[in-house]
């Protein structure tokens, strides 16, 4: 197979998504704190940023159960920039909803998506006005995005559904009949040029933003959840494609059977694929889907990768995930198709974390993809333990203190048993003063590519700035930097300096993609 790199360099980079950087809004976007964020990247010698998925959230504010696969999260766009560009008049600030308390650390929904109501009005109001390029790029753009129908007429109706579920709409547009939802869209163009509108201008400051970094010589390094939500534009137009029924109710959903942390396993709620469908369509749906994601970012991380070798299918009625099978997945079929699309190379990075079997690491190694490695994991006492730093031999991995889904180290640190702490401090000569320090250095010691420390732990914060505790629903997905002060830009600076004394370097880190 074609190599992953060319380059025996390695690099370091930074976990931080666009929700957490500072601004006025409800949540950090892609406006000037985004191209500042890269600079400061790059002044620092820190040549990749690791986001989350860019797709909007759920109710919950996750990005990993979202109600579109292919559209970006509408609370990213950035105001001040449309009213620089012309696009939004100046007094649209003075109709916007402030957050929260005065530094907006709060998000609302409430609030997020009345303003977003208010902007996609202007937006649409002003659009007669723009000049003709603009509308020729809209249109040329609108036109390319097989998705973007379906999206606009899942928003606009679940708005007009007071954000009911799909299956609790009327029928007749539960059932995305064709000739109903041509009847209808008569009446609510005016709406669905708003949704659109407001996807168009997300991609095009997602892209000045991909652009700059490109520029800086800054590797976007994205992430992909592998199951789609249920209530979703995604399932809503392909149900086909999904283990559900024409009523919306789940045939078969996704999960992980019980194991050493869970007794009844975890039950994830969202419907299964048919894959068999996929392999008749020679995985449209899917291409088309990553295909998107490698015009946002220049890497990917696959989500529960080894759901491409077999996953766990449960019954849709079920409460726990106990009663389920295993059962194969068309992975290294779909692999080899995405390959040849990419042009014989590809950009991925496999989440292998878990109980992996021999079959999935045959899959990732016959592809030569980078798995992953987690330095919290490491130290139970097992002197196998595959996630040690001595036992970290494989280049093709990337290497995390934690990821969003972790305590931060301090938290982490904070919470250790006696008798971990013991073999960790034995590693450190009995300093530990800065626990996430100390775990960084041998993150970044590691002979792997690619190092990576949320930027949490550059900061040494504790779990109060914790980004997400799986299987809880509040609290999550909200941390932010109040502005970019000096203790981040020492923390950077530290990061650069560190990852260089141990030979991660800032030039060429596109090599790594062939």
């Amino acid at each position: 197979m074609d190599k992953f790199r060319s380059t025996s360099e390695r690099f370091s980079g930074v976990l931080l998504h666009p929700t957490s950087l500072p601004g006025k809004g409800g949540c950090g976007g892609f406006g000037d704190e985004a191209k500042e964020w890269l600079k400061l990247l790059a002044d620092s010698g820190i040549s990749v940023w690791q986001v989350l998925p860019l797709s909007p959230p759920d109710s919950t504010g996750s990005p990993y159960s979202s109600p579109s696969s292919f559209a970006l999260n509408p609370y990213f766009l950035d105001v001040k920039s449309l009213v620089r560009e012309g696009y939004l008049p100046k007094q649209i600030v003075d109709e916007l909803t402030a957050f929260g308390d005065k530094d907006n650390y709060s998000f609302e929904f409430e609030v997020a998506n009345s303003n977003l109501q208010i902007i996609g009005r202007a937006l649409r109001e002003s659009w007669a006005n723009q000049r003709s390029s603009s509308h020729k790029e809209f249109l040329d753009w609108s036109s390319s995005q097989f998705w973007l129908e379906d999206h606009v007429f899942f928003m606009e109706l679940r708005r007009q559904h007071n954000e009911l579920p799909w299956w609790e709409w009327p029928l007749e547009f539960a059932s995305h009949k064709t000739a109903k939802l041509k009847a209808w869209k008569v009446n609510c163009e005016n709406n669905l040029l708003e949704h659109s509108l407001i996807q168009w201008h997300l991609n095009r400051q997602w892209s000045s933003i991909k652009s700059l970094a490109k520029d800086l010589g800054i590797l976007i390094f994205g992430d992909l959840p592998f199951y789609v939500s249920r209530d979703s534009a995604d399932v809503w137009g392909n149900r086909s494609l999904f283990s559900i029924f024409l009523n919306g109710s789940i045939h078969q959903q996704s999960g992980v059977p019980p194991d050493y942390f869970s007794e009844t396993g975890q039950l994830w709620g969202t419907p299964v694929y048919r894959w068999d469908k996929h392999i008749k369509t020679h995985f449209r749906w899917w291409r088309e889907r990553v295909s998107r994601q490698w015009s946002q970012v220049d890497l990917l991380r696959l989500d529960h990768f080894r759901a491409l070798n077999a996953f766990w299918s449960v019954p849709g009625d079920r409460i726990t995930a106990q009663n389920g099978f295993w059962s194969p997945s068309p992975g290294l079929q779909l692999l080899k198709v995405l390959r040849n699309d990419y042009g014989g190379k590809l950009p991925l990075v496999a989440e292998d974390l878990g109980i992996i079997t021999p079959q999935v690491e045959q899959l990732r190694d016959f592809h030569d993809l980078p798995g992953m490695k987690i330095l919290q994991f490491a130290f139970d006492g097992n002197m196998q333990n595959p996630y040690l730093p001595e036992n970290i031999n494989n280049y093709r991995s990337v290497v995390y203190t934690g990821t969003h889904d972790n305590a931060t180290t301090k938290g982490w640190w904070e919470d250790l048993d006696c008798d971990s702490k013991s073999r960790v401090l034995d590693r450190v000569n009995g300093e530990m003063d800065s626990p996430s320090w100390k775990m960084i250095e041998m993150g970044l010691r590691t002979n792997t590519f690619l190092f990576i420390a949320p930027l949490v732990d550059l900061l040494e914060l504790d779990n109060n700035s914790r980004f997400n505790t799986p299987g809880t629903v509040e609290g999550n997905w909200s941390w932010r930097l109040s502005k970019f002060d000096n203790h981040l830009l020492t923390a950077l600076d530290k990061y650069g300096s560190l990852g260089r004394s141990y030979g991660r370097s800032f030039e060429n880190v596109f090599s790594i993609l062939g």
